[in-house]
């Protein structure tokens, strides 16, 4: 059955991203301002580059960090399914802007019974939901459920350094909490018009989705809010301009600052309420989770952490509930 209920319910099937980048000819400083300087640098030194051009040994060990997080998800019953790799045609598609099959929470998400195709900000990002089509035509399409897409983006002037009014609508800034869906937007992903169009599309099934203002260095609400079970949450209070959503205010908060939320830590992924995946550079964050009677698995996800995903951004659940 294809339906998620809620962020930490069982998790039954999940999708797990590839690791395959192409640094753009031209980066765009506007683009990266939510990365490490580091990052920042080399995407200036490797323009054109492919990663593992660039980087071999270390797109070995990045490849190593999602097998890893996949024998993990397997040891707890989860059925674990891959994108195919990007052809060579789509990689020379995207032109000067590079390319990416990083972080498959973003091109999709899946919100109770609906899976939708996003419409993502960032040129390079623009056609990363091909790679994962192959697995809808076999898990999607055959299923009880709503397939949709949000429209496709304007096409802006290079000189527009927002990309246009979109609609822009990026999976990691959607969290489920029931029929409550809250949407970040920080002017770097998701924004406005998108968010209308999710609303356009669930409130008449019931849904209730609340637009999240984030500090512009965030670039997606699950880089500042981690849902771990029923009234327990990682959070950077300080990456909400409004505030904390008022359905959450009762819940407990483990908290974080700005730093530690732009390194990742809210970006756990629960695989119930009692199983929780987390850095081990977020160990402090881990024995807080124990607490709570939840027993955490560390991983080491440092590479993909540099690209600015953790695990909830390496995967997207398909059965949730």
């Amino acid at each position: 059955m294809i339906f998620v209920e809620n962020e930490f319910a069982p998790l039954k099937k999940v999708v797990l991203a590839q690791s395959e980048f192409g640094y753009p000819q031209e980066p765009r400083p506007e683009d990266l301002r939510f990365l490490a300087k580091e990052a920042v640098q080399e995407n200036f030194e490797n323009r054109g580059k492919d990663y593992a051009e660039a980087f071999p040994e270390l797109q070995k060990q990045w490849e190593l960090e999602r097998t890893n997080l996949q024998k993990t998800l397997e040891k707890y019953g989860v059925e674990v399914l891959r994108p195919r790799k990007l052809t060579l045609t789509e990689k020379e598609a995207v032109g000067t802007a590079g390319y990416s099959n990083f972080f498959v929470r973003d091109p999709f998400f899946t919100a109770g019974s609906f899976v939708i195709e996003s419409s993502l900000r960032f040129l390079h990002r623009r056609n990363e939901v091909f790679p994962v089509r192959d697995l809808f035509l076999r898990e999607v399409y055959p299923q009880d459920c709503t397939y949709v897409a949000v429209p496709q983006p304007e096409i802006a002037d290079p000189e527009n350094k927002t990309l246009g009014k979109g609609p822009f609508l990026e999976g990691g800034d959607v969290l489920i909490l029931g029929k409550q869906i809250f949407v970040g937007n920080s002017g770097l992903a998701s924004n406005s018009l998108g968010i209308q169009w999710l609303r356009k599309l669930l409130t008449p099934q019931g849904y209730t989705v609340e637009e999240v203002k984030l500090h512009p260095d965030i670039l997606h609400l699950d880089c500042a809010l981690g849902l771990v079970k029923n009234g327990l949450m990682i959070i950077c209070e300080e990456a909400f301009l409004d505030g904390i959503p008022a359905a959450l205010m009762n819940w407990k908060k483990i908290p974080v600052n700005l730093h530690e939320a732009m390194n990742l830590a809210t970006n756990g992924l629960p695989i119930s309420p009692e199983i929780y995946i987390t850095d081990p550079a977020f160990q402090h964050i881990g024995e807080q989770i124990e607490q709570h009677g939840i027993q955490v698995e560390y991983i080491d996800f440092s590479i993909s952490r540099s690209f600015g995903g953790s695990f909830r951004c390496s995967t997207q659940p398909l059965s949730r509930y």
